[in-house]
């Protein structure tokens, strides 16, 4: 049904593959435009959209004690000690705990 095609990039100009798999996710999910953008500009765009103009692993991260297992983490934001702040697991187990 689909056959694999190739599109050019209306950020970089760069022709890019737009795979029969990817047209058919494009289609079940009813999306009715095709990709204007190669996976790179789409990942910087979507980047810049949220704000985050440097990747994740370049965040600065901070040091800090679990509050529920007392466990030293690090937390990509500075806590400012008026609020608790947790573990990646204990916040996941609150977080599972909250939406049952």
């Amino acid at each position: 049904m689909f056959e694999d095609k190739y599109l050019v990039c209306k950020d970089c100009g760069n022709e890019f593959l737009f795979s029969a798999s990817e047209q058919e996710f494009y289609a079940e999910k009813g999306f009715e435009n095709e990709p204007g953008r190669c996976p790179a500009c789409r990942k910087a765009h979507k980047q810049q959209r949220n704000g985050n103009s440097r990747p994740r692993e370049d965040r600065p991260m901070f040091k800090t004690v679990c509050a529920a297992c007392g466990q030293e983490t690090t937390v990509p934001f500075e806590p400012s000690g008026d609020r608790p702040v947790y573990c990646r697991d204990c916040f996941q187990a609150r977080r599972n705990r909250n939406y049952r």
